[in-house]
């Protein structure tokens, strides 16, 4: 099992992205991690169906994503696939000789989260976390009562995103390595999405660019949003 799970957004300001979100796509905040600020970091998270919506941004100078935002301007940051299996994860990407640079986990209220994060330099266009949640239900990320604010009213779940890249062939093979699955017509079909590798148009380069989310109202599959420097398209 690979499921996208969650995304992330990078913004140079929090308050006015998050508004935009939440009144453009009918979300609202599910959590806020004070641990994030021991790194700099404020962000909010907002759940779609079951999967999750971030944006991180920096409040003091010298932070990863602040570096980010000065190299490629706010927009999409990382990608976080769910799996049942993440020892075989584990084994699979080292003996790709793909690098991990973070193993974290969450125990709380009975559940539990264990992750890893890929070297960006390995996979490229974004950060690429595989994590296993028990129950698979849960998402410790998101604290244990994100489900309570998950809304429905504009949007129902994440379908599709976009990874650019001036060589798009090339890139998706990496997260082809990366996540183990195969790549067809420039697609990596996971179970319950798609990643998509497109050519970068922009002059942004390689990164994460846009996303499908299934639009609850019919009449507005077609729309396009961009929101904090990242494409939403409901579909």
């Amino acid at each position: 099992m690979l499921r996208l799970r969650q995304i992330a957004l990078v913004a140079s300001e929090l308050r006015s992205v998050e508004q935009d979100i939440c009144e453009q796509l009918g979300l609202e905040v599910c959590y806020r991690d004070p641990g994030l600020s021991q790194f700099g970091l404020r962000h909010g998270l907002y759940a779609i169906g079951d999967q999750l919506l971030e944006v991180v941004a920096p409040k003091q100078p010298g932070t990863t994503a602040g570096r980010f935002i000065e190299r490629r301007g706010d927009g999409g940051y990382m990608v976080l696939l769910q799996t049942d299996d993440l020892m075989r994860q584990k084994t699979r990407v080292a003996d790709a000789g793909l690098r991990i640079v973070h193993d974290g986990r969450e125990d709380q209220h009975g559940a539990s989260i264990h992750g890893i994060h890929l070297h960006p330099k390995d996979v490229g266009g974004a950060i690429l976390s595989l994590d296993q949640a028990e129950p698979p239900e849960s998402w410790l990320w998101a604290g244990h009562d994100w489900a309570y604010h998950s809304l429905s009213n504009v949007v129902t779940r994440i379908v599709a995103i976009d990874i650019q890249a001036d060589d798009p062939d090339a890139m998706a093979a990496r997260w082809a390595q990366a996540t183990g699955n195969p790549v067809r017509e420039g697609v990596i079909q996971l179970d319950d999405a798609q990643i998509r590798f497109i050519e970068a148009k922009d002059g942004r380069g390689d990164g994460l660019s846009a996303a499908d989310l299934y639009a609850t109202d019919r009449s507005r599959a077609g729309e396009a949003l961009t929101l904090g420097g990242f494409e939403f398209r409901l579909v």
